[in-house]
């Protein structure tokens, strides 16, 4: 401090110094402890909190930040935005008189800790551990009002115990389509005895072995081991889902080469709820963006599924259509390469006259269908689906028979075709589909057009637009004339005569891989018995915890080695593999299944955790969870047939698929079994924008270090040097790789955690990336500074708040604020909240006198965006409880009304004077008004007046001539 400064000056010394006593306060007195309606938290008092003596019918709001991960590097100042924005919440809510449950935990399970400790030797848990730590103490320091009782870890065994039950449940339950919902797996088995429910074979159940039993029951488990193709990382030694794998078919994390393997893994039946998952979308308050990239995934198309027989053997090839109108076009098929149809069609050697184009300069079909498949499963999903590369494929060697036209058509494999889709097989009709028009005529196949297109279209491309159907008739049937739809009609109706299809529905989404041959993960609850048969653990021998072992990596191979084999890291440790339990039928001596759960496992059901952590005898009490995320509990503002959840999301756009539709289905699954009321996690999304900064690059284009570069001049005359020499700026990501890092703690030293909160909050609307600018940050840092001027003396540190009135001008622009900041916490508009705080604190400034009036609810309004300092300057206003509970101001409707506005007077469209008039002044009135305005009379010297145009309140247009 200087020998000149105030002492009692707001720096950052001095903010600092608050809110370490302030966050020691609230820690102490357990502020921000939410009372449960049932259990340990029921009825706590806290220090002016949460102390009535019932809460089943007190307003509650449960808002939640997305899980993070916490990894070593702590957090930059990008990562808390969606953190303060979700306490400014919290802490609104509670002044509305709320019971709020807010609180954060982690994502602790997963790939980057298993690396780590590879290359360490240090178990995962320890590091994992550390960097939850350094995260808590870096939120701590911002003030966020977290319930810290209710914090999860997905690594406490505490926790993996339900994660673990809640597998068991999706193991033990089978989607019943006439129902539409989940059920226990003991009412397929009754509805197998009875006949109710047909066994895939159709066979009676009474006539079926054992064996048979059980596989009939495993055929429709929601969690389920099947042999499958996966994306295989030798490089990773584990197989990742879809998801993690990148455009340039790399794994998402350490860029490994992926390649498309059949291997036996744990799915979940996700498809099952498709349409559910679809259809629900509508009772969700998310951003449509969100809801049509869901949707997208899902997928869900109508059509028919069409056989074509095999020429010449038995069996056929069942591909799924959307148009199946344009059935005359298939001249030829294509099959995925992983398609299990390929290896029974595929001849040794090539049919007689065949184009050379075809064969892919192999001796003989099998060699050229070895080749294709090698290549193709070196690319991943996304890449395969790009529509601007060229066309690559092979013929099988295989025919087909177009079961309308009764033609010979050839089958192939492509990459553009996906097992994962439909039925991994596709009826190609070039003159309607682009990529298939491509392969056409690339390969020299046909390609007929069936659809009239309209005039002026290209001859030398596909056309998918509608038309009258051309090309399409023999002497079974004919569709020629008919639009898309009656052909879509009479052709569904003529297959299904005849065997040879019938309409159907069929969707993107595959069922969830939910293997990893990894170590740091929940251990599957599944034993295997002497025959292989699967067993879930019972919840008494729940956890199933990790065992310690000595070497953490899964067995890796090189990279491009796309024939070996998973092993994973928990097989070798042999004591916890080779079990014996007693599962109901006495001790026997059971295998333990050597894959994890995927770290999406733990994330899929924490919302509900969080209403009820404590709980040792299930995963939450029902009365705590209806209470938080029951239907018909939440605000409900856009949400038609309340389905439940979260009152409030706030996480980024890139969990749109993996995180947000797998938790929806374990949440829906839940629901079904009767286990939680909710049939939703989360009521309400929203997603915040990021925070970036500028990065500098040097003569060599290397990354130089952005908090050493030197800035020198104004606009485009500026330049930029580091270490005297000069360097180029770009725009991009807060990370490491950039050396661009701002951290959290950077901010609370230089300037205070009250003044970093405001920043960030006023840097522009919360959707929206922003740029961080640290020199900006002042202009925070002087707002809080006048208010605390406004309210202490810097000289003596007295109080300097009167009790005499304000003016009537300060006191309605007090009312209007109080109006204008409701309305923008409600909607999470910030920024805007900010800007009308600065503009009431800054007029309050000018005048030099500080109404308590006014200093008092500007400090309440503060409060959510500042806790520190409002607290602070509640207490020094001579209030001993704290602020958090202090009902919100509430303004006096008659106060927002408008002493005059300004009324535009245009002669002959020409605005000639502006009036001030009352809001509510009649058109005669101010049509009189306006007739003896001097400008007006002056304007119209000797002009008659032939016409008047009123709009009061604000405009009058006098025509003359």
């Amino acid at each position: 401090m200087s020998d000149t400064e105030p002492q009692h000056r707001y720096t950052p010394e001095l903010a600092g110094e608050i809110e370490r006593r302030w966050q020691e306060h609230w820690e102490e007195h357990g502020t921000f402890h939410a009372e449960n309606p049932s259990g340990p938290w029921a009825h706590q008092g806290t220090d002016g909190a949460n102390g009535a003596d019932h809460i089943g019918d007190r307003p509650k709001f449960m808002v939640q930040d997305m899980f993070p991960y916490p990894s070593g590097a702590g957090l930059h100042v990008g990562h808390p935005l969606g953190f303060i924005a979700t306490d400014v919440i919290a802490r609104y809510q509670r002044m509305q008189g709320r019971n709020v449950l807010y609180t954060l935990g982690y994502d602790s399970f997963g790939l980057p800790a298993e690396q780590y400790a590879v290359q360490t030797g240090q178990h995962p848990r320890k590091t994992t551990e550390e960097n939850i730590e350094t995260y808590i103490g870096q939120l701590r320091r911002l003030g966020l009002s977290h319930d810290d009782r209710r914090a999860v870890q997905t690594i406490d065994p505490a926790y993996y115990k339900w994660t673990q039950w809640i597998f068991t449940r999706i193991y033990n339950s089978w989607y019943d389509e006439r129902a539409g919902k989940a059920r226990p797996i003991a009412d397929l088995v009754a509805g197998y005895e009875s006949g109710t429910v047909a066994t895939p074979s159709g066979a009676s159940w009474d006539d079926l072995t054992a064996a048979e039993r059980a596989a009939a029951v495993d055929a429709r488990r929601l969690a389920y081991k099947s042999t499958a193709p996966v994306n295989w990382a030798p490089g990773l030694g584990t197989v990742v889902a879809n998801e993690e794998v990148t455009n340039e078919g790399l794994t998402e994390r350490g860029d490994f080469p992926v390649f498309r393997r059949n291997l036996p893994q744990w799915m979940m039946r996700i498809t099952a709820y498709a349409d559910r998952l679809i259809d629900d979308l509508e009772r969700v308050d998310w951003p449509e963006s969100v809801k049509a990239i869901q949707r997208n995934w899902i997928g869900r198309s109508q059509g028919a599924a069409v056989t074509f027989p095999l020429a010449g053997s038995a069996g056929g090839i069942e591909v799924f259509t959307t148009r199946p109108d344009t059935i005359f076009g298939a001249t030829y098929m294509v099959l995925a390469p992983e398609h299990p149809l390929v290896d029974t069609i595929t001849p040794d050697t090539w049919p007689e006259a065949i184009d050379p184009r075809w064969t892919g300069d192999a001796s003989d079909p099998r060699a050229a269908v070895a080749a294709y498949r090698a290549a193709a499963s070196r690319k991943s999903d996304l890449e395969r689906q790009v529509d601007d590369k060229a066309k690559t494929g092979v013929f099988t060697g295989a025919y087909a028979t177009n079961p309308v036209t009764g033609q010979h058509v050839p089958v192939f494999i492509a990459d553009y075709v996906l097992m994962g889709y439909g039925t991994g097989a596709i009826m190609a009709v070039p003159a309607e589909d682009p990529r298939d028009w491509d392969f056409a005529k690339k390969f020299g196949l046909p390609h007929p057009r069936t659809v009239q297109p309209a005039e002026g279209h290209d001859e030398d491309t596909a056309y998918t637009g509608s038309g009258p159907m051309i090309n399409s008739a023999n002497d079974r049937i004919s569709l020629n004339g008919k639009d898309v739809d009656d052909a879509k009609a009479t052709i569904i109706a003529f297959l299904e005569e005849h065997g040879s299809g019938h309409g159907t529905i069929t969707y993107k989404l595959r069922d969830w891989l939910f293997s990893r041959q990894r170590y740091w993960g929940e251990p599957f609850p599944i034993v295997y018995d002497e025959d292989g048969a699967a067993h879930a653990i019972p919840e008494h021998l729940l956890p199933v915890e990790l065992p310690e072992v000595a070497d953490y990596s899964p067995k890796t191979y090189d990279p491009q080695d796309a024939d070996s084999m998973p092993e994973s890291p928990l097989g070798r440790a042999t004591e916890w593999v080779n079990v014996e339990l007693d599962l109901g039928d006495g001790p026997k001596t059971y295998t333990r299944e050597t894959d994890t759960m995927p770290n999406w496992a733990g994330s899929c059901w924490y919302e509900i955790r969080y209403t009820d952590p404590a709980n040792t005898e299930r995963f939450a009490d029902r009365e705590c969870e209806e209470y938080w995320m029951g239907p018909g509990r939440g605000d409900g503002e856009g949400v038609a047939n309340d389905p439940g959840g979260v009152d409030l999301y706030v996480g980024g756009v890139e969990h749109a698929v993996l995180h947000l539709l797998y938790a929806r289905f374990w949440h829906k699954v839940l629901f079904d079994l009767g286990e939680i009321s909710s049939s939703e996690p989360f009521r309400k999304l929203f997603n915040q924008g990021y925070i970036q900064a500028f990065a500098f690059r040097d003569a060599r284009g290397q990354v130089v270090p952005a908090n050493e570069v030197v800035e020198d001049g104004e606009g485009a005359a500026t330049t930029y040097t580091w270490n005297g020499a000069p360097v180029t700026r770009e725009y991009g990501k807060m990370g490491k790789s950039l050396k661009n890092v701002v951290t959290p703690d950077e901010m609370c030293a230089q300037y205070g955690a009250d003044t970093f909160r405001v920043y960030e909050m006023s840097m522009g609307p919360l959707d929206m990336s922003r740029p961080w600018e640290t020199r900006a940050v002042v202009g925070s840092q002087r707002f809080l500074q006048r208010l605390w001027r406004n309210a202490i003396d810097e000289e003596t540190g007295a109080v300097r708040v009167v009790g005499d009135a304000p003016d009537a001008d300060l006191d309605r622009l007090l009312h209007r604020t109080i109006d204008g900041v409701r309305r923008d916490f409600e909607h999470l508009h910030f920024h805007t909240a900010v800007a009308k705080l600065i503009e009431l604190n800054n007029v309050l400034t000018r005048t030099g006198v500080s109404p308590r009036a006014v200093v008092e609810p500007l400090v309440q309004m503060t409060a959510p965006l500042a806790p520190h300092l409002a607290e602070e300057l509640w207490r020094a206003l001579g209030h001993d409880e704290t602020i958090s509970f202090v009902p919100f101001p509430q303004a006096d409707p008659a106060k927002l009304v408008q002493e005059t506005v300004t009324c535009v007077v245009q002669v002959m469209g020409k605005v000639r004077d502006r009036i001030e008039v009352s809001p509510s002044i009649d058109a005669d009135e101010l049509e009189q008004l306006a007739r003896d305005n001097a400008k007006v009379r002056e304007s119209l010297g000797d002009k008659q007046i032939r016409k008047i145009v009123v709009r009061a309140p604000k405009l009058v247009n006098i025509v003359a001539g």
